[in-house]
C-alpha cells in the first residue's frame, strides 16, 4: 500500500469540480504494473469526463487522465517482462493523474532510450489516435484529399503531420492566427468561423477523407464535401466544449453520422473512431511511433505543460485558442522520482 496524490473530478461541470486529493493505492496485483507517474496529459476526453459526456464514462468521483509515461516500481505476481526503473507508456483511460498507477502489464509498452517523455506520453493517445484513423479507418494513400477539422489541435496537428507524411493533401479549418504556422507545415487551412470551405472544397470536387472531432451539426457539412468513395470519421465529439455550450447527448449524433451508410447509392461512407488499447494493432502501432519519435521522423508539439497541481488551470487552457500541440502535465519528472 502506497500514498497517492491525484485529481479527482468532484462532479460533473466546470474546472471548479477538478481537487488534488491524497488517497491510498494497493499493491499491483497479478498481472499488474505500478508505475511512478512521470507525465500524463489532459485531452478532450478528460474534459468531456469532466463535463459528464464521455461515452459509457464511469459517474464521479473519477480520476482522469488518458495516458501515462511512467517508470515501473513495482511489478505484481506473474508480472516479469519489466524490471524495476523501466520507462514505458500505457493508454491509461482513467487514473493517469495521479503519483502512481496499476495498470495491466500487457498494455505497457517499452519507451526507447533518447524519446523525450513529454513527446511520448502525448503520442500515446493523440498520435496513436490520428495514426490508426488515417491508416486504418480511413486508407488514406499518396495522393489523396483529406480535410481535417481543428488542424491546430493535439489530434488534427498529428493527423496533418502523418497525413504529410503519408503523401496526402491535407486541408482543414483552424483560426485564422494559426494559418502561417499551418502553411509551414504544408497545409492549406480555412477560418473555422464561418461555411466557406464547404463551398470551396465542393468547388474542388470534394476529399477522400474528413477527420471530424466537433460531431453534432458539424457531421452533415463535413459529409457534404466528401467524393463519392470517400470516408467521413468522427470522433471526440468535442463542439459543446470547444464553444463553451452546454453538454449534449453524443448518442443521437453519433447514430445519425452512422445512418448515413444506409445511402448506399453515394458511395461515401462514415464511421466513428474510437481508440482501443485492447485492440490487435494498438501496441504495434505506440511502437511504432516510439522509433519514428526516436529517429527524429515525427516531431511533437507541446502547447503547454502544466503541474499536477494546476489542473483547473490545463482544463481552461484547453478550451482556449492560443498555442498548438498537446497539454502536457507533469507529474513526477525523473527528479522527484518516489522510491
Amino acid at each position: 500500500m502506497a500514498r497517492t496524490k491525484k485529481v479527482v473530478i468532484t462532479a460533473y461541470g466546470d474546472e471548479s469540480k477538478l481537487a488534488i486529493v491524497e488517497d491510498d493505492l494497493p499493491d499491483p496485483p497479478a498481472h499488474e504494473v505500478q508505475l511512478t507517474v512521470e507525465y500524463t496529459i489532459v485531452s478532450g476526453s478528460d474534459v468531456n469526463m469532466r463535463r459528464g459526456t464521455y461515452p459509457l464514462q464511469k459517474k464521479p468521483p473519477l480520476t482522469p487522465g488518458y495516458s501515462v509515461i511512467g517508470t515501473v516500481r513495482l511489478n505484481g505476481n506473474e508480472s516479469s517482462k519489466f524490471k524495476l526503473g523501466d520507462r514505458v507508456g500505457c493508454l491509461s483511460k482513467y487514473e493517469g493523474q495521479s503519483e502512481l498507477i496499476n495498470l495491466p502489464e500487457k498494455f505497457l509498452v517499452r519507451v526507447p532510450e533518447g524519446v523525450d517523455s513529454k513527446a511520448a506520453v502525448a503520442v500515446i493517445l493523440d498520435w496513436v489516435t490520428a495514426y490508426q484513423m488515417l491508416h486504418r479507418a480511413a486508407n488514406v494513400t499518396a495522393g489523396q484529399r483529406i480535410f481535417v477539422h481543428a488542424l491546430s489541435g493535439a489530434v488534427g496537428g498529428a493527423l496533418l503531420r502523418l497525413g504529410k507524411l503519408q503523401g496526402a493533401e491535407v486541408y482543414g479549418t483552424a483560426s485564422t492566427k494559426k494559418h502561417d504556422e499551418l502553411h509551414k507545415f504544408g497545409a492549406i487551412p480555412f477560418d473555422y468561423s464561418n461555411k466557406k470551405w464547404i463551398a470551396s472544397m465542393q468547388e474542388l470536387g470534394g476529399v477522400d477523407a474528413v477527420f471530424d472531432p466537433l460531431g453534432y451539426e458539424s457531421f452533415d457539412e463535413s459529409y457534404s464535401i466528401l467524393r463519392k468513395g470517400g470516408v467521413l470519421v468522427g470522433y471526440g465529439m468535442n463542439l459543446p466544449a470547444w464553444t463553451g455550450t452546454p453538454a449534449r447527448s453524443v448518442i443521437p449524433s453519433a447514430l445519425k453520422l452512422l445512418s448515413k451508410n444506409l445511402f448506399f447509392w453515394s458511395g461515401k461512407r462514415t464511421t466513428f473512431f474510437g481508440v482501443n488499447r485492447a485492440s490487435k494493432h494498438f501496441t504495434g502501432d505506440l511502437a511504432l511511433l516510439f522509433e519514428w519519435l526516436k529517429d527524429g521522423k515525427i516531431s511533437v508539439p507541446i502547447k503547454a505543460t502544466f503541474k499536477l497541481d494546476e489542473i483547473q488551470k490545463a482544463h481552461r487552457e484547453y478550451a482556449t485558442s492560443s498555442g498548438m500541440g498537446s497539454i502536457i502535465i507533469e507529474v513526477c519528472p525523473p527528479s522527484h522520482l518516489r522510491p
